[in-house]
């Protein structure tokens, strides 16, 4: 077995603290049975999300030294906004999966 992180990008509502509240209501229990099927396998083992990068502040590391950052993100589009931690047997799986 082999543990994976499957990162959820950012968008635009997300980045300003809200949820995209114009998804289509089937897409969002489509989403819950999704999780709650991965659940029951015993693939899902966490799911979180993240707060928008204004709330949050990288830490670079550099050898001994650290230091904290506005962000190192310039684009929405390369922000992560949560993740989902499976378990898995075959990396393919999550490949399958992830295309759900």
């Amino acid at each position: 077995m082999m543990r994976v992180v499957v990162l959820v990008k950012a968008i635009v509502v997300s980045e300003r603290g809200f949820f995209p509240t114009g998804w289509p209501t089937d897409m969002l229990q489509a989403l819950g049975r999704f999780n709650d099927e991965l659940r029951r396998a015993g693939t899902l083992l966490g799911a979180e999300g993240l707060k928008p990068s204004v709330q949050r502040k990288p830490i670079a590391f550099d050898g001994l030294g650290r230091r904290v950052i506005d962000s190192p993100f310039p684009e929405t589009g390369q922000l992560v906004a949560g993740d989902w931690l499976w378990q898995v047997r075959d990396v393919h799986k999550v490949f399958a999966s992830a295309r759900r």
